[in-house]
């Protein structure tokens, strides 16, 4: 593990495959023995905690911060309470040391990502054209006059690799 961890983004617009695509990925590089992270940017009002529990009331109670601990994991959860979204710098230094950190969405964010392009999208317009920091597409249909590597959305071994190799990963100790 490195001081500062290697990033690469999945993005691609509302039901591309991202989230399956960042699944895979996360299960392809820890068989492979990398400790990963990840990030996932919501566009709207989430919630990770259960009406009626007492974090939950902890929250509703008005606390900055409810942190929940068990033997098994923790979380901490911040209330904006009216403050600006937090960068994602700012985010990524929350995370503890790390081989890899995928994240998914923070589509203009200047970090190498992968474009997922599914038939079903809500959107199929391609995001490649505008964003040059988007290093290869991902998608479930032949995909044409493009000058950027293209895989298969199902091919997570390949994207793994292409991945690894874009961003310097060092052979794992598995």
């Amino acid at each position: 593990m490195t001081d500062k961890p290697r990033i690469f983004g999945i993005s691609g617009w509302k039901n591309s495959g991202k989230t399956g695509l960042a699944v895979r990925l996360v299960e392809e590089f820890t068989r492979r023995g990398y400790r990963i992270s990840t990030i996932k940017h919501a566009h709207h009002d989430f919630d990770i905690d259960k009406v009626g529990a007492d974090s939950y009331r902890h929250r509703q109670a008005g606390a900055h911060e409810v942190a929940l601990v068990s033997g098994t994991r923790y979380a901490i959860m911040h209330e904006l309470r009216g403050a600006d979204e937090p960068s994602f710098e700012d985010i990524l230094a929350r995370l503890g040391p790390c081989d890899l950190v995928l994240i998914e969405g923070y589509k203009r964010e200047p970090v190498p990502k992968i474009e997922a392009r599914r038939l079903e999208a809500k959107n199929r317009e391609p995001l490649a054209p505008s964003d040059p920091h988007i290093v290869a597409i991902a998608a479930d249909h032949p995909v044409a006059d493009e000058f950027l590597p293209v895989f298969d959305l199902d091919d997570t071994q390949a994207i793994a690799d292409f991945i690894a190799r874009v961003t310097g990963l060092p052979q794992a100790r598995s």
